[in-house]
């Protein structure tokens, strides 16, 4: 049986949200309160509802607690994303994400309940950093406050080096976990003997501090 989502709130993020489901081809409920951004998106969901979503009956009455994984993006409204992730926690959804917008709004998602709290500015402005701070990092996804993956472009002092070779993990700390090359092949959980060639873009999970060290001296 396939999954069932909800989005709450049709903004930038939530909006978007909806479309990539339907890119995915996911089931999605859609929920604002404005007719108008409803209407926007009635070719996007798999069903969209002008409703108010903070009113407990409006969700009852729309099954919101059949979904397994809701998605709260209100927007600079707190008091309506604070609302709204205890209702549906309280209606007993298995997963509620909710969008902040600062540290102080995270901790009191947190405090109620909220599986998971998303920060996309942050985020984002995060990535770019990375990016722009390096001319080998090509992205970086935060896993934690002190775990990343990072995808680097292997210079030519890594060229033709298989990586055994390479010993990584000992030298750094940090695992190769895949790499792409150039030719747009992706290899996935390589082997040892697995050989590095100049411009593969390398895929690599590990604490912070390891991937900064091997960012500046190993690649």
């Amino acid at each position: 049986m396939k999954k069932q989502f909800a989005v709450l709130g049709l903004g930038r993020f939530g909006g978007s949200l909806v479309e990539e489901f339907a890119n995915l081809d996911v089931d999605v409920l859609a929920i604002d309160r404005n007719q108008e951004v409803v209407n926007k998106f009635s070719n996007s969901a798999t069903y969209v509802v002008q409703a108010n979503a903070i009113d407990e009956a409006s969700l009852k009455g729309l099954g919101i607690r059949n979904v397994d994984h809701a998605l709260i993006s209100f927007g600079d409204d707190i008091e309506a994303s604070v609302l709204a992730t205890m209702l549906l926690k309280d209606m007993g959804v298995k997963q509620v994400w909710v969008k902040a917008v600062n540290m102080y709004h995270q901790k009191v998602l947190e405090k109620i309940g909220a599986d998971k709290v998303i920060h996309p500015e942050r985020d984002i402005a995060k990535r770019i950093a990375h990016h722009v701070v390096s001319e080998k990092i090509i992205d970086y996804i935060e896993l934690s406050k002190d775990y990343s993956i990072v995808e680097i472009v292997a210079s030519k002092k890594l060229h033709n080096k298989t990586l055994f070779d390479l010993n990584i993990r000992a030298k750094y700390g940090c695992n190769i976990i895949g790499f792409q090359r150039k030719d747009g092949e992706m290899v996935i959980s390589p082997t040892a003997h697995e050989i590095i060639e100049q411009g593969d873009m390398l895929i690599v999970i590990g604490h912070n501090r390891d991937l900064n060290r091997f960012e500046e001296e190993g690649v």
